[in-house]
């Protein structure tokens, strides 16, 4: 009977600028598995993802053969420095600078092979951003999974008051103005914390408006429509209230265009163990019963 390899985690460290380091968590049993790049959210980190003891969707994936790349985008997790008051990046450099160095990273250690590209929340933003703007790493990606990725949140409720409009775009404005960054993980709304400049992008996005960057005036809506983004699976949760409540998360899909798409909603009535919740639908313990072993499948099915 053979024995099987344990599964490993390494981090690797990408220069992106003279002065920031950018962590990309490697984690696998198989170092030839199919390579799968992870991206989180805002006001979080690569964590979403993994724990040191193994537990999270990128450990459950190495386990089944994949080779899991997790990314902390600049300032955050383990990518260095830390962010600070002095911190000047935002989304857009994120996406022409952070994504290429990640992606890039990959290809150095895996070469030209296929890549499936799986985002939690604001992470979905940036990657098809990302496709829009260097439609060239079109080719390398066979597809994408996206866990609760809205870009504007329409949804009209309570939550979506506190959180969105009194909350995100005055409340920890003032706080931002104040500290000179957003300290979510002290305010307890995140596990990580934005700069200034990442928190007025993400503004600018999150209401109804145009789909352009705020620094450069690149109009992602119109570009996106002149490719076809790999085939993708949006997931949605039954108990996500605001931060990707299913209706924005449809209304994202069309905004992206032409794809071939699957989209779902984690709920008991869908015949899922739980109502998931935008954090605990990557994290619940639950869900490497649930709903993992159906993305594993999807993934393998996508690399052949």
């Amino acid at each position: 009977m053979a024995i099987k390899r344990p599964i490993v985690q390494k981090s690797h460290f990408i220069p992106v600028s003279s002065d920031d380091m950018l962590h990309l968590r490697r984690i696998h049993r198989d170092p030839e598995g199919t390579p799968v790049f992870m991206l989180h959210g805002a006001i979080e980190n690569g964590r979403i993802f993994y724990s040191e003891s193994g537990k999270g969707l990128a450990p459950y994936l190495a386990g089944k053969g994949f080779d899991v790349f997790v990314a902390d985008l600049r300032g955050r997790g383990a990518s260095r420095p830390r962010l600070n008051r002095s911190s000047r990046y935002g989304q857009t450099e994120a996406i022409t600078e952070d994504i290429p160095a990640l992606i890039n990273a990959i290809i150095d250690l895996r070469g030209e092979v296929p890549q499936h590209w799986l985002a939690h929340s604001w992470g979905g933003v940036l990657l098809s951003s990302y496709l829009a703007r260097f439609p060239g790493h079109r080719r390398l990606v066979s597809s994408l999974v996206y866990f609760g990725t809205k870009r504007s949140v329409q949804v009209k409720n309570l939550d979506r008051f506190l959180m969105i409009d009194l909350g995100w775009r005055w409340l920890f404005t003032l706080v931002v103005g104040v500290i000179g960054y957003l300290p979510a993980d002290k305010l307890k709304i995140g596990s990580d914390n934005e700069t200034v400049k990442s928190h007025n992008h993400s503004k600018q996005w999150v209401k109804a408006g145009p789909w352009i960057d705020p620094d450069d005036g690149f109009d992602y809506a119109s570009a996106i429509k002149q490719i076809k983004l790999p085939p993708a699976w949006y997931i949605a949760a039954e108990g996500d209230r605001f931060l990707g409540h299913p209706q924005d998360v449809q209304r994202f899909i069309v905004e992206a265009g032409d794809q071939d798409y699957r989209y779902t909603v984690l709920s008991r009535k869908n015949g899922n163990l739980h109502d998931y919740g935008h954090i605990n639908m990557l994290t619940h313990p639950d869900a490497a019963l649930d709903h993992f072993p159906k993305v594993a499948a999807w993934l393998a099915k996508d690399s052949r």
